[in-house]
């Protein structure tokens, strides 16, 4: 009787354990595809040139380690791909990368940039229902500019910028029992000197599959990323990127 007795605890806390680690220690990996539109400009001295940029498809990976080690805080990777290409009308005089560019002429230009976020965060909620994280994000920014006049492309300016921003983060899971939707609003932001910095995004999820072994998620959401950026390796910028996207999380 004590060894039945003996054996069913041993299950009971086996199962508990099974149970608690499951919450708190896992890998998450998620890939989202955004359809991005680009507003604002950029410049060298601050007199920021508004383009004409196109709507792109871009991409957008991560992934994140959980573990219930108290004081270590967890931490998640991001690399977000923003490259877009766009066009102006030049109404005065426009210097970038040590080139000229004239009133009345047509300028396009090919921006290479992406961010990568490197982020240390808590969890202070984490059940079914309610999910709460705060930390910091040091995210890399990583970019490449190249204005060209449209009728001479031989006149080109190009000029590159990289830098850290660390930043503050949160997120906010919410749960709605037996019925595998949820939503999720998550954010970084910074407003220091003269940068000015936010990406934020909020999306509705649904549970294609759980179990112990794996769960998977889809996402739909919304997105948007500002970059006023203030003499950063000697660019000035206020970007807004912004659109839907739909994802795939995958929790193991």
């Amino acid at each position: 009787m004590k060894k039945t007795a003996v054996t069913l605890g041993l299950m009971t806390l086996c199962a508990s354990f099974t149970s608690q680690a499951d919450t708190l220690l896992g890998l998450y990996a998620g890939a989202q595809g955004w359809n991005m539109e680009v507003d604002g400009g950029f410049s060298q001295d601050g007199n920021n040139l508004a383009f004409d940029f196109d709507q792109k498809a871009k991409s957008n990976i991560y992934a994140a380690f959980e573990h219930p080690i108290p004081l270590i805080p967890n931490i998640k990777i991001q690399k977000t791909d923003m490259d877009t290409q766009g066009s102006a009308s030049l109404t005065s005089n426009y210097t970038f990368g040590g080139k000229l560019f004239t009133a009345n002429s047509d300028a396009i230009t090919d921006v290479q940039l992406s961010s990568t976020d490197i982020i240390l965060y808590y969890e202070f909620f984490d059940n079914d229902l309610i999910s709460f994280d705060f930390g910091i994000n040091a995210k890399q920014i990583d970019g490449e500019l190249l204005v060209t006049d449209k009728d001479d492309p031989t006149l080109s300016g190009f000029e590159t910028f990289s830098g850290p921003v660390p930043m503050l983060y949160s997120r906010l899971e919410i749960g709605v029992p037996f019925t595998g939707f949820g939503a999720f609003a998550e954010g970084s932001y910074l407003n220091v000197d003269d940068h000015s910095l936010s990406d934020f995004q909020a999306a509705i999820t649904y549970s294609l599959m759980e179990n112990l072994a794996l769960d998977v998620t889809f996402q739909v959401g919304y997105r948007a990323v500002s970059l006023e950026l203030e003499d950063l390796d000697d660019i000035y910028s206020d970007l807004e990127f912004k659109g839907a996207f739909a994802g795939i999380e995958v929790h193991f």
